[in-house]
């Protein structure tokens, strides 16, 4: 029987552009890129040069110290850049598709009867295997690894999140082959958190075992759920994955073929008509963009949510592991009266504007911080915001004190950026507070392996 956790401390951020369930059309897909900055931890080394013809499940890149975790090209085609950094680092690698969508051919079974050995094989080969991610530290999951269990949140609470039961319409029986394998990689459970009075068909899995979630973000965060069913104790692993990155799997298993393509929910102010868009893991962002924006204000191009998000340019490409594009303004301009406006048209955290009195208004809000950085100071203000039973500013002061001890006994395992991304956006001080998290985690890491 599913355990119902309801969750008080958070915000719902209400911000105008939120996505109309329609589905739009972009024009074909060009080019895509991976970009190896998307996975904390990885050291890349390239499989391809330039103008290398690739098909769909190629290995552009694979893991330095696991090369058995390959990155596979999402379409067929030339590989057009490999773009670098500083210090040589690779930034990502581009691939001209050819329009032909040509996968190479993987073995097409049913994951029920595979062995674990046989599923694991599978994924690594086909280049799915960095969909899985580990706790503690956000990393790859290594493959070598068994975890206590895997945990797959089935909705998103974060600001004009999408709507995964709109995306997964008509794709039940591919979701429920992707959980079949993913069952098979974790002695224990399969655990999917649903949204309250909304479980439609994930109430009808299989293999897993569900939980109900109610309350504000960040009730959907798969980090604030893990912590509500079954906290991570030091010396154990749990694995993570998008539920849409879910599909990847399923299709693999039912057709035998790499396809990753997906929808993604364009949404913010600056948007014409925010609504979903079909696109490709990795797509240039401009087929989507292209005549959708206001162009009326600078705009800040987000891959991702407002919390937790990249900011990108139009030509730039979409995140690995992101569903959702946001646009809002940059908010670079003057603003008349400054802090002392009224604020009946700011959305405000606190009480510190009239918009208080307006709980159901959504709010047209931009990037602009409206101070700098200030000192870090105790006021019990990020408490408010974690449904977690630890102390974020006494955890995020020993991280920078590279304090190893008390980083243990004040629950670094438990969290990763997003899990407190929340945290910074209520901070009055502008502490970069995800930042910090990061920074502790590779600390750790380095430290502990």
């Amino acid at each position: 029987m599913s355990k119902h956790f309801k969750l008080k401390r958070g915000l719902d951020i209400r911000l105008k552009g939120g996505a109309e369930a329609v589905l739009g059309s972009v024009s074909q897909i060009r080019t895509v890129a991976l970009k190896p900055t998307d996975f904390p931890g990885l050291t890349p080394k390239l499989k391809v040069k330039a103008d290398m013809q690739v098909k769909a499940g190629d290995a552009l890149f694979f893991d330095k110290y696991h090369p058995e975790i390959l990155f596979s090209s999402p379409v067929s085609g030339t590989v057009k850049a490999i773009n670098r950094g500083e210090r040589r680092k690779i930034l990502e690698i581009v691939v001209e598709s050819d329009g032909k969508m040509e996968s190479l051919a993987f073995t097409k079974a049913d994951p029920s009867v595979l062995s674990r050995e046989q599923v694991k094989t599978h994924l690594l080969q086909s280049g799915l295997w960095p969909f899985l991610k580990q706790r503690p530290y956000g990393i790859l999951a290594k493959p070598a690894d068994v975890p206590k269990h895997i945990f797959i949140s089935c909705f998103d609470s974060a600001p004009l999140a999408p709507d995964y039961s709109f995306i997964l319409k008509g794709q039940e029986k591919i979701l429920q082959s992707g959980i079949n394998a993913l069952a098979k990689l974790t002695e224990g459970k399969v655990f999917l958190g649903l949204p309250d009075g909304n479980t439609g068909f994930f109430g009808q899995l299989k293999n897993v075992e569900t939980n109900i979630f109610s309350g504000p973000h960040p009730a959907g965060v798969v980090g604030i759920q893990i912590h509500q069913v079954s906290p991570i104790n030091k010396g154990e692993i749990v694995w993570t994955i998008n539920l849409l990155d879910v599909l990847f799997i399923g299709r693999l298993f039912e057709t035998g073929k790499i396809d990753m393509r997906k929808i993604v929910a364009l949404t913010g102010s600056e948007v014409n008509t925010p609504k979903y868009y079909p696109t490709i893991l990795g797509g240039c962002l401009e087929n989507v963009l292209v005549n959708n924006t206001k162009k009326e204000v600078k705009e800040r191009i987000i891959s991702g949510n407002v919390l937790t998000g990249t900011k990108v340019e139009q030509d730039d490409y979409l995140g690995f592991f992101d569903h959702q594009l946001t646009v809002i303004p940059e908010g670079d301009n003057y603003e008349f009266m400054g802090w002392a406006d009224p604020g009946f048209n700011k959305f405000t955290a606190s009480k510190a504007f009239f918009s208080k009195l307006f709980p159901k208004k959504s709010y047209t809000l931009d990037a602009n911080l409206h101070g700098g950085e200030r000192a870090f100071v105790l006021s019990g203000q990020y408490e408010k915001y974690l449904p977690m039973d630890i102390l974020p500013v006494y955890l995020l002061k020993s991280i920078l004190a590279n304090d190893i001890d008390k980083m243990e006994e004040l629950g670094i395992y438990e969290i990763v950026e997003e899990d407190l991304a929340l945290c910074e956006y209520a901070c009055t001080s502008k502490i970069k507070v995800q930042d910090i998290v990061r920074q502790g985690l590779d600390l750790m890491m380095k430290e502990l392996g």
